[in-house]
């Protein structure tokens, strides 16, 4: 890389900020939260102590996903041995799952996207964290490789542009559906809320009649013949293995596959008036297993969560065209199933809605207030399901290129939203995200004191995990595979957002393309030095203004700036104010010297800047930047 330019912060903070303050405790708790997990759940080898014989074909993505944010707490700043754990705990639980017999070759035999994009967050992390680690990078492209034409896998038909079943894999196309489905009965009560899978099952028309054993066999078969077989949206997810191998040494076969599989999609949407469909039968054809409906198919539209899955694996894939091409052109993908579900709608209360997933909305929101309420799914009848809006989807467009289209939407949703979008709940998710809202009103200076709030919010959920490790006395033996994830007390949704003005990783398979990322110069590793905090409080497409504190007594830092997760963005120049008092008007300002601040300015024209910290120094960067002015790669320090 050329030469990196330098800043330097020359004039004492006084009293530091008490969000740094905050930030810095925050990682200090979580050093000690990984390793009480690693204690309590973890066999030397690395692998979770389970003496369980797990659930069919389901339950491989919950050992990996106990460890998901690990690597991302790394990259953050976190100990300098945590990847080394992550690596370890990826190990370990590979080596556990192939013989338990869910894998092949070190990756999942065959199963749904929508768990195996779960699965693969840890294995992304530690991809991003150490790209140099050539055992990881031969799996990335070795993964890939299973969905590429031509695979011995077979994964993939390139006539049709399609994969080939809903269930895929090392194995290749795995087709037919879970054990347990096989009969689908009126047992399965966790299923209950999501109704029949599909609609037009002789003799079936409601969830009582799956008591019948007959007809719970004849639901089976049809899911096995129908559910089980062709493309489904879904499958979307796996983009993120063909453009993580692609960041490494970007060779065309990986970024031309994402392109040719998501264009595919794209053009059934255009056929459909704008609107993802969800399956594609044997011979390319959409609705070919489902009587010509554009929806029925596994984790679709109808069945069993809409939007939250199909709108999910769309947004995804976008975002994975936008890494590979720096271009923003396909994001029309996702845009539609966000679109198609706001047209459609109404204000009401989550109490009095048809919603099949309520438990999230009673941790996230009063869910007594009328707010405004999307249908999430659509069947024969219809659209149903009605709940409020994912943030997190819209905001990883707006996140993506910054463009006005989604900039709107949030605008829209914002105002069409029933409660303060500045309250910050305290509560804590599977998908270890859920606060957008308060943190998107700080972004746009409406909420000023989120910081402080959401860094406390952190703090108090990594102390009730810690209380739930020391407090469990579960039997091994005797433990649901979601456990490990009900305690994992790493949180990283809090230290994105602030470090680097990203929303949470999209939890069903997204890479992470941060709007900034760290390294510590002193120790050559990715993340904040020690005793450094950092604050984005403004983050458009051009422009990035975060905030470096160096709250220390000793030892001077030097932090690289590095604009986007994978240096795809180029810092034309810099602004900083060298002082520390905050901008006229700044209800964060904090005690400063009486000395007025220096604000200069400095040409960049790379993608890092370096910035040295005196201790008890801070400083102020106002970042412009060309966005995607560079190929997106993983990065090492020095790379």
């Amino acid at each position: 890389m050329t030469t990196t330019p330098t800043v330097a912060a020359t004039v004492p903070l006084g009293a530091p900020p008490s969000w740094a303050v905050l930030e810095r405790r925050l990682f200090d708790v979580l050093d000690t939260a990984w390793r009480t997990f690693a204690a309590r759940y973890c066999e030397p080898d690395g692998r979770l102590i389970f003496r369980g014989t797990g659930e069919s074909r389901d339950g491989a993505d919950d050992f990996y996903e106990a460890f998901f944010n690990w690597p991302v707490l790394y990259q953050l700043g976190g100990a300098d041995d945590l990847l080394a754990a992550a690596k370890h705990h990826w190990t370990g639980v590979t080596e556990q799952l192939t013989e338990a017999g869910y894998l092949v070759d070190e990756f999942e035999r065959g199963y749904d996207w929508f768990h195996q994009g779960e699965s693969l967050l840890l294995f992304y992390g530690i991809c991003a964290a150490d790209p140099r680690d050539a055992a990881f990078r031969d799996r990335a492209c070795r993964f890939a490789d299973l969905y590429l034409p031509g695979s011995p896998a077979g994964n993939y038909d390139p006539a049709t542009r399609t994969i080939r079943a809903p269930h895929n894999g090392a194995g290749g196309p795995r087709y037919g559906i879970s054990d347990e489905w096989q009969s689908y009965h009126a047992d399965l009560k966790s299923m209950r809320p999501f109704g029949l899978p599909l609609p037009d099952v002789a003799g079936v028309r409601e969830w009582a009649d799956l008591a019948d054993p007959a007809k719970a066999r004849a639901m089976g078969s049809a899911m096995d013949e129908r559910i089980g077989r062709g493309d489904t949206a879904v499958n979307l997810a796996a983009t993120g293995l063909a453009a993580n191998a692609w960041l490494y040494g970007h060779e065309d076969r990986y970024r031309d596959w994402v392109l040719e599989y998501v264009d595919a999609w794209r053009e059934r949407a255009a056929a459909n008036d704008g609107v993802l469909p969800d399956n594609v039968g044997p011979h390319g054809v959409v609705g070919e297993l489902h009587g010509g409906r554009w929806y029925g198919g596994n984790y679709g539209w109808a069945w069993p969560h809409g939007v939250y899955s199909v709108g999910a694996a769309a947004v995804i894939a976008a975002l994975h065209t936008v890494l590979v091409t720096g271009s923003a052109d396909r994001l029309d993908l996702a845009r539609g199933p966000l679109d198609a579900v706001e047209a459609h709608g109404i204000r009401g209360t989550v109490a009095g809605s048809d919603a099949s997933i309520r438990d999230r909305w009673e941790a996230e929101l009063d869910v007594e207030a009328e707010t405004l309420l999307v249908p999430n799914r659509y069947r024969d009848g219809g659209w149903f399901d009605f709940q409020p809006p994912q943030l997190g989807l819209s905001a990883w467009l707006w996140q993506a290129a910054g463009q006005p289209a989604d900039r709107d939407r949030l605008d829209r949703l914002r105002k069409a939203s029933g409660y303060d979008w500045a309250d910050v709940r305290e509560f804590r998710n599977k998908e270890e995200a859920g606060h957008e809202a308060p943190w998107l009103e700080f972004l746009r200076g409406a909420n000023p004191g989120y910081p402080e709030a959401m860094l406390r919010t952190a703090l108090g959920q990594v102390a009730r995990r810690l209380a739930l490790i020391e407090a469990d006395t579960s039997d091994p033996a005797a433990v649901h595979v979601h456990h490990w994830q009900r305690h994992n007390p790493v949180l990283t949704e809090a230290l994105l957002q602030l470090v680097t003005g990203t929303p949470q990783v999209l939890y069903n398979g997204g890479l992470l393309p941060s709007r900034l990322a760290y390294f510590d110069a002193g120790k050559q590793r990715p993340g904040l030095p020690p005793d450094v905090a950092a604050l984005v409080d403004l983050a458009t497409d051009d422009h990035v203004r975060v905030e470096l504190v160096h709250i220390g007594l000793s030892d001077e830092r030097r932090v690289l700036v590095q604009a986007g997760g994978f240096g795809e963005h180029r810092i034309d120049r810099v602004a900083y104010t060298a002082a520390a008092q905050g901008y006229p008007g700044d209800p964060r300002a904090y005690t400063a010297p009486d000395s007025p601040a220096s604000t200069r300015t400095a040409d960049v024209g790379g993608p890092r800047l370096e910035v040295v910290l005196p201790p008890g120094h801070g400083v102020r960067l106002d970042l412009f930047l060309t966005p995607r002015a560079y190929p997106a790669a993983h990065h090492s320090f020095d790379e």
